[in-house]
């Protein structure tokens, strides 16, 4: 989808529609999380601080998010694209791959598809939409930003390798900044450069990406539209209006950070072992801390424990801007087998814990 969040907000109120429009809030710690077409005219940019947004689009309207509006738009965009085909991965609410090779419409022409379904999305939502099409997932996300907004481009098997060898290395999807900051002190501007390197030198430079690298420059990618995309971790994060110093402020936080993540593993019926902590400091900088338990665990207290443990692992460091929970290694890898002792009641497992701690 084309400006998803800022889209939405411009479509329920009309006096946004044609002006510069930021989803986030606008306090002087406020994060803009989407941003119009019009205010990205400005430089303005997701998770760009709501202050230097203001800076550079003053006319900026800020706005705030609505995850039940954009969730509901969402699953109509779905609908329609299971009118086309089963084979859909959600990346996102706004975003997904399809195969159509074999399609419900029996349209040999992923073009024509493409173009149906994005007119069919405006018709039912009063959005636009982008599309990239092309022979593997790789290609087809790359493909997907040429023509935004309201666009696409196809990249048929005999464009594929000049089309790669010619588009800026900073366009190749899985390069990110500081990726393509390393690039460039390498002579790497485009894929044609790319290419010229070996293997061996990617892998010296960029380590397991490197392969990576190595592969899709000559249009390799064998990753498949998963249709049933497993959840891998959910979380929970706050910014704080004030920097915090004191672990006690911290802890009253987190707890209401945990009881949030609680709420969002029983809505979607999920535990999870491993307890990660998040700490970004004052200076932007980012910690992590993490704990795998035994037990798949999604009681807030049993949780906060853990985030207790991790929080006193060692000192912090500066003063705190932003603290997160998120649960991984969750019960929804359908390779788990739950063994009995995993079904132990919270009480149970809370025992287990604290002996383990």
């Amino acid at each position: 989808m084309d400006a998803f969040y800022a889209s939405v907000a411009q479509l329920d109120n009309p006096e946004l529609r044609g002006n510069p429009v930021a989803v986030g809030g606008s306090s002087e710690r406020g994060v803009v999380s989407a941003a119009s077409y019009e205010a990205r005219k400005f430089g303005v940019r997701s998770a760009m601080s709501s202050v230097v947004a203001k800076k550079l689009c003053p006319e900026l309207i800020f706005v705030p998010s609505n995850f039940k509006r954009y969730t509901e738009i969402s699953n109509q965009i779905r609908a329609v694209f299971f009118q086309y085909t089963d084979m859909v991965e959600p990346l996102s609410l706004d975003e997904a791959y399809l195969d159509v090779t074999q399609n419900k419409k029996g349209n040999p022409s992923a073009t024509l598809l493409a173009s149906e379904i994005r007119k069919k999305i405006k018709d039912k939502t009063g959005l636009t939409a982008s599309a990239g099409i092309s022979i593997n997932k790789f290609l087809a996300k790359v493909a997907s930003d040429i023509n935004k907004p309201n666009g696409q481009k196809t990249i048929p098997p005999e464009e594929v390798i000049e089309f790669l060898e010619q588009l800026d290395i900073k366009k190749f999807y899985g390069v990110g900044k500081v990726t393509v900051q390393k690039m460039y002190k390498l002579g790497i501007f485009t894929g044609a450069d790319l290419k010229q390197k070996s293997i061996e030198f990617l892998i010296q430079h960029f380590g397991k990406s490197g392969r990576y690298y190595h592969q899709v420059v000559r249009g390799i990618h064998t990753g498949e539209v998963k249709p049933s995309r497993i959840r891998k971790s959910l979380a929970a994060e706050r910014t704080f209006s004030k920097n915090i110093t004191s672990e006690i402020f911290m802890l009253d936080r987190l707890a209401q950070i945990a009881e949030e993540v609680e709420r969002r593993l029983k809505k979607n019926k999920v535990s999870g072992k491993t307890v990660t902590l998040k700490i970004k400091y004052s200076d932007f900088s980012l910690q992590t801390r993490s704990k795998t338990v035994k037990y798949f665990i999604n009681d807030k207290n049993l949780i906060l424990e853990i985030v207790k443990e991790l929080l006193f692992q060692e000192k912090i460091k500066n003063s705190v801007r932003l603290l997160g929970i998120s649960l991984s290694n969750l019960n929804t890898d359908k390779k788990k087998i739950l063994k009995a002792e995993d079904s132990l009641t919270k009480e149970e497992i809370a025992v287990q814990l604290k002996f383990e701690f």
